[in-house]
């Protein structure tokens, strides 16, 4: 017997269309997962799908899918890409998740780097909705953010700032080209997780690898000490980079989510 999955496309509130793939588990649903992937990213990537089979192989229907202004099938522009408008995909697709016949309580959120942001602003916003929150890699802050350019990577940060744009070739796909105007870093230092993270009572997974250079391990330590102590976990996953696409990184990212997962 294989997994259910659907296309399923809709509008956020600017009108713009989003597509995503909701999968159903195999038996009787155990709850819901909204999933989101990062900056430039798109819903096949292989540590998003890792993300959401996790919780897909514990029960749970899983909404993965595409914000607006990246490189998947939804709507935009990725020029015109801001942290605040990838929160905003979220908070429309997991508020209209919940109005949907298949949905199932509890609610879970998930995502990478961004899109962990989203999950945990999410779940700030609304935290007696959330049953569980796993944001990977998230960003933290944008004054964090900031600060990890000019540790990790200072002359190509100066040069951004300067040129007003920073164009890069996406690792995971060559043929699309990343154009990122500084106005993307300034519209960054509005967001804050710190500010509300006493608010995250529900058990919370952060996952984080010691070789992530866009948020270093330091900053979502600082995160993890903020959140109220007894349900909140943090792995920090040896060797690991930012975005992880070996086959043991993988691996472990899948281990690590789905014990978390399996314990509650």
């Amino acid at each position: 017997m294989e997994n259910t999955v659907q296309r399923i496309e809709l509008r956020n509130r600017k009108g713009q269309k989003i597509v995503g793939l909701l999968e159903f588990p195999i038996g009787t649903p155990t709850g819901t997962t909204i999933v989101q992937h990062g900056y430039g990213g798109f819903k096949e990537q292989d540590h998003v799908v890792t993300m959401a089979k996790a919780f897909l192989n514990n029960g749970f229907v899983t909404f993965n899918f595409d914000a607006t202004n990246t490189f998947g099938e939804s709507d935009g522009e990725y020029e015109k890409a801001t942290l605040g408008l990838h929160y905003e995909d979220f908070e429309d697709v997991a508020n209209w998740a919940q109005e949907q016949d298949w949905f199932v309580a509890p609610l879970a959120v998930a995502g990478h780097s961004m899109g962990g942001y989203s999950a945990a602003r999410y779940a700030e916003e609304y935290p007696d909705k959330i049953a569980f929150c796993a944001p990977i890699a998230p960003v933290v802050s944008g004054t964090l953010s900031w600060e990890a350019h000019e540790e990790f990577e200072p002359e190509e940060f100066r040069k951004w700032e300067e040129t007003g744009m920073l164009v890069k070739t996406s690792s995971t796909n060559p043929n699309n080209i990343r154009r990122s105007p500084w106005t993307h870093m300034k519209e960054r230092l509005d967001h804050d997780l710190l500010r509300k993270a006493d608010r995250l009572v529900m058990p919370v997974f952060l996952y984080v690898g010691t070789k992530d250079t866009s948020i270093p391990p330091k900053h979502v330590q600082k995160f993890f000490d903020a959140i109220p102590e007894g349900k909140k976990t943090l792995v920090i996953s040896e060797g690991a980079p930012h975005t992880y696409r070996t086959e043991g990184e993988l691996r472990d990212l899948y281990n690590d989510l789905d014990q978390w997962i399996k314990s509650f």
